[in-house]
């Protein structure tokens, strides 16, 4: 009986200790990453290439989630307000809620599951066919020459993506509002200066820039920690997307707390 009292609290204590290891283990990675930014001789030339495919070509989902975002906003928005508030602060909301919340957050999670798990198959596959250890005998530290461009194209264009899918927000929430809600192009700009402050422009950004570092570098880790051939590889991609998420809403909380 005594020992089915224990059972729980030692599940407990390992999932503990494990998840502690784990993180240990993560920290370890990004303080070798930090350190490996200093070997500017290796990664700069594959920067460039790194940002279009992670920025670049991920500007097209990013755009159709935030223009659909944008129409039920702005729709949701005109049901909420009808007959209490004036139909112009449909803009309002639209403005705070896309720029502040909705731009960057769903733009970030979608990334995720692009970015992230496009990072951890890649390098994954890389670990399983022993690539990374034929880079090591060729005297190239595979985390400068892999995972340094990723992370820095990660948290240069994760930024310029949400600014791209704000804009499409806001713009399609504006023409959804002319042409269903009978408001005016006058009304709804009168609504988006309204509450408007440069700050939240920059939050967003800041945000963005976190979400990017939080993803490549997730996926990165998850990559290189790849192990079991083919499943090793799956196992990897879904973590690098799980674990990614999850960091996307803590850090929106963290940022929410920290400039807001």
């Amino acid at each position: 009986m005594s020992q089915q009292w224990i059972l729980p609290f030692a599940q407990l204590g390992r999932t503990g200790v494990n998840a502690a290891g784990a993180l240990g283990k993560f920290g370890s990675f990004a303080a070798a990453t930090a350190r490996a930014a200093t070997d500017t001789a290796t990664w700069p030339a594959n920067v460039i290439r790194q940002m279009a495919r992670l920025g670049v070509d991920s500007v097209p989902i990013a755009l159709f989630i935030a223009a659909f975002t944008g129409i039920v906003l702005s729709l949701q928005a005109s049901y909420t307000f009808t007959g209490a508030v004036p139909l112009y602060f449909v803009g309002v909301l639209v403005q705070k809620t896309m720029i502040l919340e909705l731009g960057p957050v769903l733009t970030g999670l979608a990334l995720s599951g692009r970015v992230g798990a496009n990072i951890a198959a890649e390098i994954g596959t890389m670990r399983v066919t022993e690539q990374i250890d034929a880079l090591e005998t060729l005297a190239y530290d595979p985390i400068s020459y892999l995972v340094v461009p990723r992370v820095v194209a990660g948290v240069v264009m994760f930024p310029v993506v949400v600014a791209f899918a704000n804009t499409m927000g806001i713009v399609a929430a504006w023409i959804t509002a002319i042409n269903l809600l009978d408001l005016s192009t006058a009304e709804f700009i009168r609504g988006l200066r309204l509450f408007f402050q440069p700050f939240d422009v920059t939050y967003s950004l800041i945000k963005a820039a976190s979400f990017g570092l939080a993803v490549t570098l997730v996926g990165c880790h998850n990559g290189f920690t790849t192990s079991g051939g083919a499943m090793g590889v799956g196992r990897a991609t879904t973590r690098a997307v799980v674990a990614g998420s999850m960091l996307i809403l803590v850090l929106n909380a963290f940022w929410a707390v920290a400039l807001l």
